[in-house]
Parts: C-alpha cells; structure tokens; sequence
C-alpha cells in the first residue's frame, strides 16, 4: 500500500508534467499573467474610501487566457491544502503545545472561511450580472476580483466592490476583468 505522501507527490508530479507539456506547445501570445503591481480600484481598511459616485476606475488589466480562472482555482485550492494538511499534522502532532494546535485550528477554521466566502461572492456576481465567470481570491487583506466580461464599467466595479465589502468586512479589493473574445 502506497503512503498518503507518495500518491500526493506522484499526483502533483503528473500535474507538473501535464502543464508543462501544456506551456510548452501553447503560443506564447497565449500565455497569460496577471500584473499585480497596478491595481484597478482600491480601498483600504484604514477608512480612505470612496463613495460610489467619486469612484476612480484606473486601467482595468486584461487578463489573456480562457484558462486562467481554472488554472488559478487549482493552484488556490492545491496551496490551502497543503496548508491545511501543515495544520492538520501540527494538531496530530503529539510535541506541539496546545497553544500551537489552538492556533492550527483556528487556522484551518480561517482557510475554510475564506474558501466559503470567496465561493459566496462568485455566485452572487454571476447571478447579479451576465458575466461568463468569475475569481474571487483573498490574500491577507486583499481580496482579488477577476471578471471575465468584455468591458467593465464604474457601477459594475463599486456594486462588486460593494458585495466584497458586505462579505469580508472592511478590505483593499482590487478588481479587474478579462476579455471574453480570445484573438
């Protein structure tokens, strides 16, 4: 019988060579990546927020690739487990503390929370608006929209915006789109 770690390993080796097959007969015009140093709207926690109406929309980052969502979902959800299995051995573990293993619980509590939040916000943006899909990602005290339409408007970015807010309380939310029609 093969342990947990070998099959886990052996999947994620078949992953990597799949995506490398993949990148390496894909056009590089194809390929996609996501800018994170200009973001397209911001509000931060520290009370520096807009009303709707003075709402600045910067360059909106298109986003190349009808995969990326999917690719980016799998590498989200590969990283939380991962770190969720860390957790999990660190409260089986019988040499951490019980702080430690406090503190791993209330972590692995976060992770799912996160998980079921963000998945909340893609279905009401996909219901709300006729969008093809939608990738919501929270990262310490950012919270990453990508919408996968033609065009976005200002109303479309502060309603989103809004909608992140009402989830996850007061965060920086950096919303961008992708175009849908692939060139």
């Amino acid at each position: 019988m093969l342990k947990k770690q070998t099959v886990w390993l052996l999947t994620m080796l078949s992953l990597m060579i799949v995506l490398s097959v993949y990148y390496m007969t894909a056009d590089n015009e194809d390929l996609a990546y996501i800018d994170t140093g200009q973001n397209t709207t911001e509000e931060s926690a520290d009370g520096e927020q807009e009303t709707a109406g003075d709402a600045e929309v910067g360059d909106i980052n298109n986003l190349g690739n009808d995969q990326l969502f999917t690719s980016l979902r799998m590498e989200l959800q590969d990283n939380r487990s991962m770190e969720k299995e860390r957790l999990n051995e660190i409260v089986a573990s019988s040499n951490a503390t019980a702080e430690e293993k406090d503190k791993a619980l209330e972590a692995i509590d976060g992770l799912d929370e996160a998980s079921t939040k963000e998945t909340i916000i893609e279905e009401s943006i996909l219901a709300g608006a006729a969008y093809e899909d939608v990738l919501v990602r929270s990262e310490d005290d950012v919270v990453h929209v990508h919408v996968k339409v033609d065009e976005l408007s200002k109303a479309e970015v502060v309603n989103i915006m809004q909608m992140v807010r009402d989830e996850f309380g007061d965060v920086t939310v950096d919303v961008n789109f992708q175009p849908t029609d692939s060139k």
